[in-house]
């Protein structure tokens, strides 16, 4: 729960300095995603690793490895 918490204030941080769509600032996202699925919390986590993937298309491509990852994260949520 405190990694969440800690995940959850760098991308909040990360938000207001560098923008939403900002790969360090996608990164923050993701790693959220990360600490919420070692909860157990996949439903949330899933939320979260597709708000990334959508922005990562759009800024990053769809081949990049950022978004690719993402990608990959969404789907271990969904088969947990």
């Amino acid at each position: 729960v405190q990694a969440e918490a800690l995940h959850r204030q760098c991308w909040e941080v990360r938000k207001k300095t560098l923008g939403e769509d900002h790969p360090e600032t996608l990164r923050s996202l993701n790693n959220m995603a990360n600490a919420l699925s070692s909860q157990g919390n996949n439903v949330q986590a899933e939320a979260l690793y597709q708000q990334c993937w959508e922005v990562q298309k759009k800024t990053l491509g769809e081949d990049h490895p950022e978004t690719l990852r993402s990608l990959n994260n969404m789907a271990n949520a969904l088969s947990s």
